[in-house]
C-alpha cells in the first residue's frame, strides 16, 4: 500500500510538471498562476502545494527534468593519455545542439527559459540557478579546452578563459536563433559545420590567443 502511494504520489507530480511545463509555453512564466497549473493537470492547487513550495519550485523541478546545454560536458574525461580532448569537445557541443532542435520538450523548456520567463519576485532562485549552470558550462568548456592545449591539439598560448566563453556564447545565441526563427532557417542542418568552424578558430584565430601572443612586435 506503501509502494502504491508513494507510486500515486509520483504520478500527481509528473502530471503537474507536465501541466506547469504547457501553460508556461502557451501563457508565458508571469501570466501563467498556480491556479492554471492546476486546472490544467486536474488537481487541486493543495496538491501542488504538497509537493512544490511555490512556482519558482514548480519551475525549476520541471527545468529539471531536461539536461541544460552542456550539462553533458559533466561527464569525467577519459584516460587524458589515449582521450582525445578536442574531438570529445566537438562531439559533445554538436549533440547539445542537434538534442536542442530536435526533442519536442527541450525545445518546449528552452523556449520557456528564453524568452517566456521573467526573472523577477518568486522567479529570482531560477535565475541564480541558471546563472550557476551557465558558470558551470563555461568552466568545463575551459576543462576540455585545457586538455586538448595539454595533448598539444590546441596552440599552448590559447587563452583558454576567453575561448570557452566564446564557445558558451555560440550555444546560447544558436539556441536563441532556431526558437526565433524555426521556420525561416533550418540551423540543424549547420550544426556540423558551425562546430567545425568554432574549432578552426580555436586552432588558427589571434584574437583568442594571450594578450602577449596577441600583441605585436612594436606594441
Amino acid at each position: 500500500m506503501v509502494r502504491r502511494t508513494k507510486e500515486e504520489a509520483q504520478r500527481t507530480r509528473d502530471r503537474i510538471l507536465d501541466a506547469a511545463e504547457q501553460v508556461f509555453y502557451d501563457k508565458g512564466v508571469s501570466r501563467t498562476s498556480l491556479a492554471d497549473i492546476a486546472a490544467q493537470a486536474g488537481v487541486t492547487r493543495g496538491a501542488i502545494y504538497w509537493h512544490f513550495e511555490n512556482k519558482g519550485d514548480l519551475f525549476t523541478a520541471m527545468f529539471d527534468r531536461v539536461l541544460l546545454p552542456l550539462d553533458e560536458l559533466g561527464a569525467p574525461p577519459a584516460d587524458t593519455a589515449s582521450d582525445d580532448p578536442l574531438a570529445r569537445l566537438g562531439t559533445v557541443l554538436k549533440w547539445c545542439l542537434q538534442a536542442a532542435s530536435s526533442d519536442p520538450r527541450r525545445r518546449r523548456v528552452f523556449d520557456i527559459l528564453f524568452l517566456k520567463c521573467e526573472f523577477v519576485d518568486e522567479m529570482g532562485p531560477v535565475k541564480e540557478r541558471h546563472q550557476t549552470s551557465m558558470r558551470e558550462g563555461v568552466g568545463k568548456i575551459e576543462n576540455d579546452l585545457m586538455l586538448a592545449v595539454a595533448h598539444g591539439q590546441l596552440p599552448v598560448d590559447l587563452d583558454t578563459r576567453r575561448s570557452a566563453l566564446y564557445l558558451h556564447a555560440f550555444v546560447g545565441g544558436f539556441l536563441r536563433d532556431t526558437l526565433l526563427l524555426p521556420a525561416q532557417e533550418d540551423f540543424a542542418a549547420h550544426i556540423d559545420a558551425f562546430i567545425d568552424a568554432c574549432i578552426d578558430a580555436l586552432r588558427t584565430s589571434r584574437a583568442l590567443r594571450k594578450t602577449s601572443a596577441r600583441s605585436g612586435p612594436n606594441d
